[in-house]
């Protein structure tokens, strides 16, 4: 009998899920069993799911296997029909003790096969007490879940249910705990990080969740994932320009630069407004870097529209591109909406990818010669406060912060 095995897909809060549930699985008890966590922020996420569940049966024919994730909260019946399941759990029970209890005394027929509510009736994210994962040097706390915006092309709210917060305490404790145990950076992730707070008394911003951590914690380190830029409050900006130990590294839900397709994907921001943010953020702290995601060959986009996406990477001095190929997904506006031929699309996505990899070669180009201080994965590899990959000749150890000089480049790491 062995512990349950977990495969992850998808993003940084689906792998900070994954183990929560390793943790409430095995304090359940339950063994032997197969745990898929799914994307479904694409078609093709939904079949490299598919995918992975056939290859997982192959190789294990006698083990059960349980799907869960978003691309079982929006199309549980597609999981439900494929032979290898074996069980198929919501995004919301997925976080629950019990659901995990109920399933050791007999998983094939204690409970019902599928157990997937109305994940729009979640009013709270419960905050899972967990020591991190990935390596030693860094956390990951949840904040926040689901989304109350409805942008055309995504389908994620309906796989995470509306916008809820964790209370700012809950937060602080939680990182004062991974701090105690060594954790020099902590990472605030979340669907819409930006949203943190509407929904708790008093309507606090994210950046007053970020000064509050920044003041009752000892936290080295702090960073935050994936922000709406238009939604970055005034406390927000105040903490980049004042606070060193927040990392001047920002990831940009930005998906397009033209302004009509911008209205057509339901955004809530213009061109300009998001090359105004960048240089705000840049003036308040000059050494700023930003990613960002950029969707490729969104219907109706016109060889202007998408000179105008790609002339972003440019204005907004982009850093670190995630570019997605447009994938109509059922049940989305854009999925009805005039679609584009797939060798235009798959065109457009390797142009961006092209200025992405030149806009990170310039960045990377720009910092030889300059001291950074870097936390280590691994014994040869680490971060810069900007996030930028940085490979050692010789170990160093793993979670420590070190000062290091660049001496050069390989395209896409800096080298020390």
């Amino acid at each position: 009998m062995s512990a349950p095995r977990f495969t992850t897909l998808g993003c940084r809060l689906n792998a900070y899920e994954t183990e929560a549930m390793r943790d409430m699985a095995e304090t359940a008890g339950l063994r032997d069993a197969l745990v898929v966590n799914t994307c479904a922020v694409t078609a093709e996420a939904v079949r490299k799911a598919r995918q992975e569940i056939r290859r997982l049966r192959r190789e294990n024919p006698d083990a059960p296997i349980i799907v869960t994730g978003c691309a079982a909260q929006t199309e549980p019946e597609t999981f439900a029909t494929m032979p290898e399941v074996t069980r198929v759990i919501g995004n919301s029970e997925k976080m629950r003790p019990e659901t995990w209890a109920q399933m050791v005394p007999d998983l094939i027929g204690a409970t019902e096969r599928v157990q997937v509510d109305d994940i729009m009736s979640v009013r709270e994210t419960a905050a899972h007490l967990i020591d991190g994962f990935g390596t030693r040097a860094r956390a990951y706390v949840q904040v926040q879940n689901g989304c109350d915006h409805r942008c055309t092309f995504c389908i994620i709210p309906y796989g995470r249910g509306n916008s809820r917060s964790v209370p700012a305490g809950v937060v602080v404790d939680q990182i004062n705990r991974l701090v105690a145990q060594g954790y020099l950076e902590v990472v605030l992730t979340g669907v819409d990080l930006t949203s943190w707070g509407a929904d708790l008394p008093g309507g606090p911003r994210l950046g007053d969740l970020v000064r509050r951590i920044l003041r009752l914690t000892d936290v080295a380190r702090l960073r935050i994932s994936s922000i709406d830029s238009i939604e970055a409050d005034e406390a927000l900006m105040e903490a980049i320009a004042s606070e060193p130990r927040l990392m001047p590294h920002l990831h940009l839900s930005l998906q397009a630069g033209d302004d009509m397709i911008l209205k057509r994907m339901k955004r809530r921001h213009l061109r300009e407004d998001a090359i105004r943010f960048c240089q705000d953020a840049r003036r308040l702290r000059p050494d700023m870097v930003f990613g960002a995601d950029i969707i490729a060959g969104f219907p109706t986009e016109t060889d202007a529209m998408f000179d105008n996406s790609l002339r972003l990477v440019e204005d907004c001095d982009l850093t670190f591109l995630h570019v997605f190929p447009f994938s109509p997904r059922k049940g989305t506006p854009a999925a009805r909406m005039p679609q584009l031929p797939g060798n235009v699309v798959k065109a457009r996505a390797a142009r961006l990818r092209a200025a992405g990899a030149q806009a990170l070669e310039r960045h990377l180009r720009a910092q030889i010669g300059l001291e950074h201080q870097v936390l280590m994965e691994a014994p040869d590899m680490g971060r810069t406060a900007q996030f930028t990959e940085i490979r050692f000749e010789t170990a160093q150890p793993v979670g420590a912060i070190i000062a290091a000089r660049v001496r050069g480049h390989d395209g896409s790491q800096l080298l020390a």
